[in-house]
């Protein structure tokens, strides 16, 4: 039986599918069949964080109510979240960090200068050419110094 970690290590409970249910009925309905759908991305762990259990009630809101529903489901439970906040995590040089703050002007100037790929297929590719080139003289600008 899957258990829900809330707080600290200290507050777990069983999971409860009908308490969960109940607490997603305020902003759409979802089915027992389609919450287990989504759940099956996490039967590969034992215990979960309630945070866990807010993110898929959101996508289970999201597909059957839309996103005004499940922004409103999410402040409602933002309390589980660190102040309700998220914070931009980014992998830079094989260290996830979340603000630049500690870092020193190289590390810095490497995050500047990455070169950010795109996936947008609209952009032509002297374009995209264009700006790969002004990225590398920014990037050995940015070194240089």
């Amino acid at each position: 039986m899957k258990k829900i970690i809330y707080r600290n290590q200290n507050e777990i409970e069983n999971f409860d599918m009908k308490r969960f249910l109940k607490s997603l009925s305020k902003y759409a309905k979802v089915s027992e069949k389609d919450a287990k759908a989504v759940l099956a991305d996490y039967d590969q762990y034992e215990t979960m964080h309630v945070s866990c259990l807010v993110e898929v009630g959101m996508k289970l809101i999201g597909a059957k109510a839309g996103d005004a529903a499940m922004k409103e489901y999410f402040d409602e439970h933002a309390d589980w979240f660190e102040e309700g906040k998220f914070e931009r995590l980014r992998r830079i040089t094989g260290y996830l960090v979340g603000t630049l703050d500690r870092w020193n002007d190289a590390k810095k100037a490497e995050e500047k200068a990455r070169v950010k790929h795109s996936v947008n297929s609209s952009v032509n590719d002297a374009e995209r050419l264009a700006a790969l080139e002004v990225q590398a003289m920014e990037h050995n600008l940015a070194y240089a110094q």
